[in-house]
């Protein structure tokens, strides 16, 4: 690998900022649930900032696209920090933050992830050999949820702290040799706020050279916007594709955020620890899948691998809508770690093959928008009065069932059509 050096630093990077974001992810959700009572006004604020987001996405991809990514990745860093901090400073000074303050950091995460992912792909993309592209996929899932699993083991610990000196995480008791208080909201945050001083200095010291050399398109905005919905419109194949494989990932990001602490709260009637422990299964499985999953299915097209992955996810739904058993819950956030990871390396690699880098963050962006109208209507659905009944949360994994078993129809459908790309 050419730039391995560059490589090994952004992986470092991306462990760093990953790790305190995550903790920040997991803990902001079970805030609204369990600590204020007032799950309502979170799921509406996220239905607020999922659509901020449509706009932003689409404008995000021509940044990615039209400015070189290193510093991108710093400025954008440096902006989210700063505010995250701020924010932070003011929790420790007032002693308390209001619910507006907290979700003002959850959007600004947001944020910060429509901008992250897309350019933490492209640059991969533009500094990687074609023939390591699936490597570098695999790579970046493996240490994204290794650090996933470390954030949802520190964030059952910050947000439930220690009684006895004994602490459960996935099930398990640790004994430690202390006890942890658990930590205030605003804690949390200015822990996250130090990691992007870190990721910031990371990026400075990373050093490449581009291998992808396409010509960087410079027009207007609107121009560049254009650009890439034309590539998508001349090649109707890539986009299904794009679009019915990002499916699984908008149900996943409404579970993480909507439906699993209220699934947790009310349908499981358990607490911190196992909220944050479905985030360790899950990330175990998406790292099994990034170890294992291009070897699994080498000898399997990615269409037929991707549709495989989501019938068994599909299944899981199902069982986890059908009993209120605890090591089904945990299985079932192992097999959606495992599902929804495989499918975006799949995903991933089948498009670093065949959309130039030129134009990768575009077409991304117009995926990520598709992407947040779907999350936008899930999560108005699942904000009904409804889902906030009894146990009735557990719906929403009878739809997660449905939305796979109609994304594989479709997939059928388009089969041979898009395999033909290869």
């Amino acid at each position: 690998m050419q730039n391995r050096q560059a490589v090994i630093l952004l992986f470092i990077a991306n462990i760093i900022s990953g790790l305190a974001q995550g903790i920040s992810m997991i803990a902001i959700p079970w805030y609204f649930v369990e600590v204020v009572s007032r799950p309502q006004v979170f799921a509406t604020a996220y239905v607020i900032i999922t659509f901020l987001t449509l706009f932003w996405g689409l404008y995000s991809g021509t940044l990615v696209d039209r400015y070189p990514r290193k510093k991108l990745f710093i400025i954008v860093n440096l902006i989210c920090g700063s505010l995250i901090g701020t924010i932070a400073i003011y929790g420790f000074y007032m002693s308390h933050l209001p619910d507006l303050l907290v979700i003002l950091v959850f959007g600004i995460t947001i944020f910060n992830y429509n901008v992250h992912y897309p350019n933490l792909y492209a640059f991969g993309q533009e500094i990687t050999e074609p023939r390591n592209y699936g490597k570098f996929n695999s790579y970046i899932e493996v240490q994204g949820q290794t650090t996933s699993v470390l954030a949802g083991a520190f964030a059952a610990l910050l947000l439930t702290g220690t009684q006895n000196n004994s602490l459960e995480i996935a099930g398990l008791n640790f004994v430690l040799p202390f006890n942890i208080k658990p930590w205030e909201i605003y804690e949390i945050f200015l822990l996250d706020a130090v990691t992007y001083v870190f990721v910031i200095l990371f990026f400075l010291f990373i050093k490449y050279k581009r291998i992808s050399n396409e010509n960087i398109q410079t027009g207007l905005l609107f121009d560049r916007l254009k650009g890439g919905l034309r590539y998508l419109n001349e090649n109707p194949m890539i986009f299904m594709f794009g679009f019915l494989t990002y499916m699984l990932f908008a149900f996943t990001l409404v579970n993480i955020h909507v439906v699993l602490p209220s699934y947790v709260h009310d349908f499981l009637q358990m607490g911190g620890n196992i909220y944050a422990s479905a985030e360790v299964y899950y990330s175990m499985g998406a790292i099994f899948s990034g170890i294992l999953i291009l070897r699994i299915f080498r000898h399997i097209n990615p269409l037929k691998s991707i549709m495989i992955l989501m019938s068994f996810v599909a299944i899981a739904f199902f069982l986890m809508f059908s009993y209120n058993v605890i090591w089904i819950f945990f299985i079932g956030n192992l097999i959606l770690g495992i599902t929804n990871a495989g499918v975006r390396i799949l995903r991933t690699t089948f498009l670093f093959n065949n959309v130039p880098n030129n134009v990768i963050g575009r077409a991304g962006s117009v995926f990520g928008s598709l992407n947040i109208i779907v999350r936008m209507i899930m999560i108005g659905l699942f904000a009904l009065p409804f889902f906030n009944l009894n146990d009735n949360i557990r719906y929403a994994y009878l739809l997660g069932m449905a939305l796979m078993v109609l994304v594989i129809f479709l997939l059928l459908i388009f089969y041979k059509r898009i395999v033909s790309l290869k």
